[in-house]
């Protein structure tokens, strides 16, 4: 066991970061420096994401919640326009969208992936009110794999829409599309823009942070504009000219301009340079965490039906951030509760990732019941594993043979 994931009498939970010296050596270094909020180590940030992501541009945030909502308000959506969710998501995705005061329709997914479908897009598009239009899709990189990225790409193009790709679990993925091109999440290959979290159960921590991708450089001018309240100082986009410059015509020095309302969502010098740190083991611990996730399959090949990890997709290099299994609870005579509770007895923590956001109390209200039955079928049977790079192959055996234990399908 390492010293990480804690030994092998040590809880082990389903998700946490993995902090090492040099990460902490690179925040004492800010800390003794002159910058503390926006500063040199966020520009550099963006530089090593977008680097990693090959994306002409990458605009750090506050967290995940904040690159979601800079998305939407970067596409001007507002009221009267509606954007598509999967509802197999974090709430987050879905109240970007009324953040801005658009709407939300929901959009079905895989059974076995919880991924969007081109076919469930085209279905949730159906369901936009005929009053309404349709402006944007919020599609969701669930657990670090990719869906139909092309798919729902050319339904969206078809409709007119813009794409936002949530891949807060999918920091370092990779996929291959038809052409026999390898493209990183993030690249913009088959989305407007694509943000990022930088939680700490995430692949790459911040402690908390987000960030936005794109290739348009007049999404990432808005996008940086209204991460800071919405001001401008590039004095050629000023308008009150009398107020903006002096007799001389040189731009006044305290001078700067609000042509919209922003909000604070800055990312920090302390945050970017933990960002930096992990960013370059970005390599190393999306390897571990494959590893991890291609012997907890190994070991639960056996109990299928019963327990089922989830089909990937064919030339996909996924960065992992779950390792979700399908558990037919009803067939072992127990409900979800009880598994997770029985797991936590033994050191084991588990998550359920996610509830189905049309089924929150705020969204049934606003838009009633809505049957999406992939989504029931897939909500019904997950269970996130541990999974982690602080892990190491025994934490997997120890996880699973608490999991046979439970379920009474026999220890490893």
């Amino acid at each position: 066991m390492t010293k990480d994931s804690g030994g092998a009498g040590a809880f082990l939970p389903y998700g946490r970061q993995l902090i090492e010296e040099d990460d902490i050596a690179a925040v004492a270094a800010v800390l003794r420096g002159d910058y503390l909020t926006t500063g040199p180590e966020v520009d550099r940030f963006e530089a090593d994401l977008a680097a990693v992501t090959e994306a002409r541009h990458a605009v750090a945030c506050a967290n995940g919640t904040a690159a979601l909502h800079l998305a939407a308000l970067a596409l001007g959506l507002g009221p009267g326009d509606w954007v598509v969710v999967p509802t197999v998501t974090f709430l987050a995705t879905a109240n970007a969208a009324r953040y801005v005061g658009a709407e939300v329709v929901f959009a079905d997914v895989d059974p076995d992936t919880g991924l969007m479908t081109q076919a469930a897009l085209e279905q949730a598009l159906a369901r936009v009110p005929a009053e309404g239009k349709a402006k944007a899709v919020f599609n969701v990189h669930l657990g670090g794999p990719v869906g139909d990225v092309e798919g729902i790409h050319a339904v969206a193009r078809r409709h007119g829409l813009a794409i936002v790709d949530d891949a807060s679990h999918a920091l370092g993925t990779r996929y291959r599309d038809p052409s026999g091109a390898w493209n990183a999440v993030g690249s913009g290959a088959h989305a407007d823009m694509t943000t990022f979290s930088f939680h700490p159960v995430k692949t790459v921590t911040m402690g908390e942070g987000g960030a936005v991708t794109t290739n348009d450089p007049g999404l990432a001018v808005r996008l940086r504009a209204f991460r800071s309240h919405g001001m401008t100082r590039t004095p050629e986009e000023f308008t009150e000219k009398g107020l903006a410059f002096d007799a001389e015509g040189r731009p006044n020095p305290w001078y700067y301009e609000m042509p919209e309302p922003g909000f604070n969502y800055r990312a920090t010098d302390i945050q970017c340079a933990l960002g930096r740190s992990q960013l370059a083991k970005l390599p190393r611990f999306a390897a571990t965490r494959l590893a991890l996730s291609r012997r907890y399959d190994e070991l639960l090949a056996d109990w299928a039906p019963v327990v089922t990890g989830l089909h990937k997709r064919d030339g996909l290099e996924s960065a992992l951030h779950l390792h979700p299994v399908l558990i037919d609870f009803q067939r072992v005579g127990l409900d979800r509760a009880a598994v997770m509770n029985r797991l936590r007895g033994k050191g084991i923590g588990t998550q359920v990732h996610y509830i189905p956001v049309h089924l929150q109390p705020y969204y049934r209200r606003r838009y009633g019941a809505v049957s999406l039955p992939g989504a029931d079928a897939y909500y019904a049977r997950c269970l996130s594993m541990p999974l982690f790079a602080g892990m190491e192959e025994g934490d997997v055996d120890r996880a699973v043979a608490a999991l046979g234990d439970v379920l009474g399908l026999g220890n490893r």
